[in-house]
């Protein structure tokens, strides 16, 4: 009878053990994003911006930095880096929803030194031959 006593305890203790070392998973819960709205942009910011990302993408914007009087670009890029796995279209949709403003700036500081009319660069052509006349524009000098 001793024997069984003592073996009820020792299941008890076993069940006790195995009860505090008892892993209870919760229920799975599924959370999902909701979809992000893009504010909708003026034409020739969305122009610009993929123009931005073009050249962002042949590393060529030194003439751009001419018009970045608040260090506009510093964040840009830095979007631009971290997003780079984006589709260039989704890129573009991205970087004007989290950037507009600093990509605006640059435009209008373009408007005011070039006096262009930003509402009138409607293509990539527009911006790429703007930006060609004023690299050709540039002094140069041999010091």
């Amino acid at each position: 009878m001793k024997d069984t006593d003592n073996e009820k305890e020792q299941d008890k203790e076993k069940e006790l053990k195995e009860e505090e070392l008892k892993v209870v998973m919760p229920e799975a819960t599924w959370t999902t994003m909701p979809q992000t709205e893009f504010t909708e942009q003026p034409d020739y910011l969305q122009v610009f911006t993929y123009f931005y990302i073009a050249k962002f993408n042949q590393q060529d914007l030194e003439i751009m930095n001419l018009y970045d009087t608040n260090s506009n670009m510093v964040d840009i890029n830095h979007y631009l880096l971290d997003n780079i796995h984006f589709e260039q279209k989704e890129l573009m949709r991205h970087a004007l929803q989290y950037h507009a403003q600093n990509l605006q700036n640059i435009v209008d500081e373009i408007i005011h030194q070039d006096n262009i009319k930003a509402a009138e660069m409607t293509s990539y052509d527009d911006w790429n031959n703007w930006y060609e006349n004023r690299r050709d524009n540039i002094s140069t000098s041999l010091s």
